[in-house]
């Protein structure tokens, strides 16, 4: 039954996705940027549902700009998560925006890209940011830099949050877990980590039966003088600290 509910869920995947294609290509250019970030919510939204995923939010995601958001990072389905609970601008490395169709469908939503190797385009990137908090956007990063296995945090970079500094913007901390229905525990099933892949964890989650992905959002802090390294490291607390509740 689980392979049987995991093709049918896959064959409305691929529908969405060229539903979500079209939009880009016939809609969006007569759109206003308000009127495209409702759709890539929605969008993202209804991508959940159509996966099977149920979407659990706790706190308040930022109603307006300018407004960083850094989360924990444990899937492939993070984005989309955090794109349905409240669209944001991610920051994310250069290949996704190679890669067929995602490539697409991220640029859509606004992301802004960096190349990971290289030091200079990681303050081009600052600067960017920066620049888009001052004209009162919400970005979101997963400071870990890459996914973990949800149990505990991967040392926080620093380097981004220096834009939340450079444009006087506040921070605030997403707590992201999936879990098993209501039962609190955690699940594996849209885990992609080490060398799992992305076919393999698209797959699980199909095949999951009672997935929630939980969302808990803290107060957003200020920076209150703090440099980038402290600020970050006492977002990293707050994470931790979202976690357990």
């Amino acid at each position: 039954m689980n392979r049987v509910r995991a093709v049918w869920r896959l064959w409305r995947v691929a529908l969405h996705l060229v539903r979500g294609m079209l939009q880009i290509l016939l809609q969006f250019p007569r759109l206003s940027q308000d009127r495209r970030d409702q759709r890539v919510q929605a969008w993202a939204s209804a991508l959940l549902r159509t996966i099977g995923v149920r979407l659990d939010v706790t706190g308040t995601p930022a109603p307006c700009g300018p407004m960083l958001m850094v989360a924990n990072h444990i899937s492939w389905l993070d984005i989309v998560a955090l794109h349905a609970a409240r669209h944001c601008r991610f920051v994310s490395k250069s290949d996704i925006q190679r890669w067929p169709l995602l490539g697409t469908l991220a640029t859509a939503g606004g992301t802004l890209y960096v190349e990971r190797a290289s030091r200079r385009d990681a303050m081009r990137v600052v600067h960017s940011m920066a620049r888009a908090l001052k004209d009162g956007d919400v970005l979101a990063i997963f400071p870990e830099g890459t996914t973990g296995d949800g149990a505990a945090l991967l040392p926080f970079h620093a380097n981004l949050v220096q834009a939340a500094i450079a444009a006087s913007a506040p921070v605030q901390p997403v707590a992201l877990r999936f879990l098993v229905g209501n039962s609190g525990r955690r699940s594996h099933a849209a885990s992609y980590v080490g060398d799992e892949t992305l076919v393999g964890s698209l797959w699980r989650t199909l095949c999951a039966s009672d997935l929630r992905v939980s969302l808990v959002y803290g107060e957003p802090q200020h920076a209150l003088g703090r440099d980038r390294r402290a600020w970050t490291q006492d977002l990293q607390a707050a994470i931790e600290g979202l976690l357990r509740r």
